[in-house]
């Protein structure tokens, strides 16, 4: 599919999904109507709790709300749950320009300039993607706290131009949690422990997991994560999320800090399938300035038919009993389904990536060390290996280094060991595995239960991913072979949030979405956390 012909399939997608006014030119059907957008400073009646991002657009057009009084509504949010009462642990660091940035897009509210459909929207990106703003991409580690940057990612590049304001920083599992098979995900050195905002002693998942507990407990509007294998889709399904992993390469992974530059991508954590739609078409556009994207209303399709995947052993008992629900409403909506076995190499593709990865790890990190021109105390991963054993108390209290040290001890990926490992992933993940079942079962998109419920926190033994409702194994095919996949609410098992997932072939998010939507729509799965 022609790039262009997708992005506007794309924006189809989000305006049918109601994220933005159906409308040729997305900067006119968004512009200001004058008297009506007077400055709201003050205005303190409007609360964008569980807000959409068109809801928050409305508001500001119809000068209920405005971006300053949003972005400090959000502020004085994360003062009080992040750090205090539930300490979530979710946000980072705060960016101080945040209130001018939000001042300066409703002064251009006001003059008739609207930037896109995120003008004056408040939210988060995980922090290893770098922006200009005054913070650093620490990637949760304190190797990189003097990192800063004078310009943004390409991807953030694009959310700034379309009206976004970054508010902050999200916390992470350190390195993405590429550090050791003993981790605990929301744990960094920079910012300690992310809870899960339904029950602060479990685990929000990892390692978009500052994003996804933030946007679930409404710190923000939405939230950028970025996933290699499931550190978009986990948590944001642990979080009662809509988490949307697109296709590896539609999104620009430039100035990320990297595990595989093969596999890794930002992708947008939301609560609903309208916002993610929309923060898609921004982060694929393909211009910075967010023109060339036409968003014509399509209707979500039906009589698709969907592969069913088997979920795995240790799928939650109530998963498994809800998930035959959930089919049965999918079939309401239309949908044929057919089951699907699980392709008999995908046992064994966490031990295959694995190998790769840290091929990849080692290469790409390097590289992104090096662009940093000597600003940080770093400058490759045996000097980051070096850097967490001097400061063991502060980096290592809880679990070690022992992907970096294996890592590190890898040749390079012009290494016949590295090629064949790399050739046996692929073969299992893609060529026998989504790509036969996309071609032999002629299906548009396949579905399996996703993660949760939350496991608790652990900082002896760390995850224990069996309690956590597995993961599909169709979804760490997708990663592996870069099909986009979507995680979706699915409803709760003792107050905690369930996810079901769906996988596409590649460029295929606008049916993705629409699939989910369907669902979404349906279901109504999304439950907000109660924080006291």
């Amino acid at each position: 599919m022609d790039r262009r012909k997708f992005v506007t399939g794309l924006g189809a997608a989000a305006a049918a999904a109601g994220a933005i006014p159906a409308s040729a030119d997305a900067s006119a059907s968004l512009r200001s109507t004058g008297a009506d957008d007077a400055p709201t400073r003050g205005r303190s009646e409007f609360d964008p709790v569980e807000r959409s991002i068109a809801e928050l657009q409305d508001a500001q057009a119809q000068g209920a709300a405005t971006s300053e009084l949003l972005t400090s509504a959000y502020l004085q949010r994360i003062e009080r749950l992040n750090r205090k009462g539930p300490r979530l642990g979710a946000v980072l660091a705060v960016n101080p320009d945040a209130v001018h940035i939000a001042r300066d897009l409703d002064r251009e509210r006001t003059q008739g300039k609207i930037r896109g459909p995120l003008h004056g929207i408040p939210i988060l990106l995980k922090d290893n993607i770098e922006t200009r703003d005054p913070l650093p991409t620490t990637a949760g580690s304190l190797a990189l706290v003097s990192a800063r940057h004078s310009q943004d990612s390409p991807m953030a590049a694009r959310l700034r131009a379309a009206g976004a304001v970054f508010i902050g920083k999200a916390n992470l599992s350190e390195w993405a949690n590429f550090r050791s098979t003993r981790s605990t995900s929301g744990w960094s050195g920079v910012g300690g422990q992310t809870r899960c905002p339904y029950n602060p002693a479990r685990n929000p998942s990892g390692s978009s997991s500052g994003p996804g507990s933030a946007v679930s407990a409404n710190l923000c509007a939405a939230a950028i994560g970025t996933e290699t294998d499931g550190s978009v889709l986990a948590p944001a399904s642990i979080n009662g999320l809509v988490g949307m992993k697109p296709t590896v390469g539609l999104v620009s992974s430039e100035g990320i800090v990297p595990i595989s530059s093969r596999q890794d991508t930002a992708g947008p954590m939301t609560r609903s399938v309208a916002d993610a739609a929309v923060m898609l078409a921004v982060m694929a556009a393909p211009r910075p300035d967010w023109s060339g994207v036409r968003l014509p209303l399509e209707p979500v399709p039906k009589g698709l038919k969907l592969g069913v995947m088997q979920s795995p052993p240790s799928t939650h008992p109530q998963v498994a009993r809800q998930s035959q629900q959930w089919l049965e409403l999918l079939r309401r909506e239309g949908f044929t389904l057919v089951d699907i076995p699980t392709p008999s190499q995908w046992p064994s593709l966490w031990d295959l990536e694995l190998e790769v990865l840290l091929y990849d790890f080692k290469a790409d990190l390097n590289a992104y060390l090096a662009r940093l021109h000597g600003t940080v105390p770093v400058h490759t991963l045996a000097d980051l290996i070096a850097f967490n054993r001097e400061h063991a108390t502060a980096e290592m209290p809880y679990f070690g280094q022992e992907l970096f040290e294996q890592s590190q001890a890898r040749g390079s990926r012009d290494s016949p060991e590295y090629r064949q490992a790399l050739h046996r992933l692929l073969d299992a993940a893609d060529t026998k595995g989504l790509a036969a079942i996309f071609y032999h079962h002629r299906i548009d998109a396949l579905v399996a239960s996703g993660n949760g419920p939350a496991e608790l926190i652990d900082h002896v033994w760390g995850d224990r991913y069996e309690n956590s409702g597995g993961w599909p194994p169709m979804c760490s095919a997708a990663a592996i072979a870069g099909y986009p996949s979507l995680t979706v609410p699915a409803g709760m098992v003792d107050g905690l949030p369930v996810g079901i997932q769906f996988v596409a072939r590649r460029l295929e998010e606008d049916t993705l979405l629409r699939i989910g939507l369907s669902f979404e729509r349906a279901m109504k799965g999304r439950r907000q956390p109660l924080l006291a």
